[in-house]
């Protein structure tokens, strides 16, 4: 079975970006294995798609929340494929954020 996902163009950029940051705090090698995780995650998510939870309190969305290490990946769970909105670190200000991109 092939899990289909997708990234929105926010969500990829968003993974780039902690990839760079990582990559500048510590080491390619951690970067690479952050990104690994996260994108293990979003396929694991793509089959699925019921796991992670509703955050009411961010936003009215009918999006989910699944955290993997300091990030969030917030997510459309009724998608096929399923769509990431966006990949952020949990101390970043979600509500706003996602009242941009949502």
């Amino acid at each position: 079975m092939i899990v289909r996902y997708l990234l929105a163009p926010e969500a990829a950029f968003d993974l780039v970006g902690i990839w760079s940051y990582i990559r500048k705090q510590s080491a390619i090698e951690v970067a690479d294995h952050v990104e690994s995780i996260i994108l293990d995650k979003v396929a694991f998510l793509a089959g699925n798609p019921g796991a992670g939870h509703w955050r009411r309190n961010l936003t009215g969305e009918a999006v989910k929340f699944f955290p993997i290490y300091s990030y969030l990946i917030v997510y459309r769970p009724d998608t096929k494929p399923l769509q990431v909105v966006c990949i952020l670190h949990g101390r970043r200000d979600v509500e706003q954020i996602l009242k941009h991109r949502l």
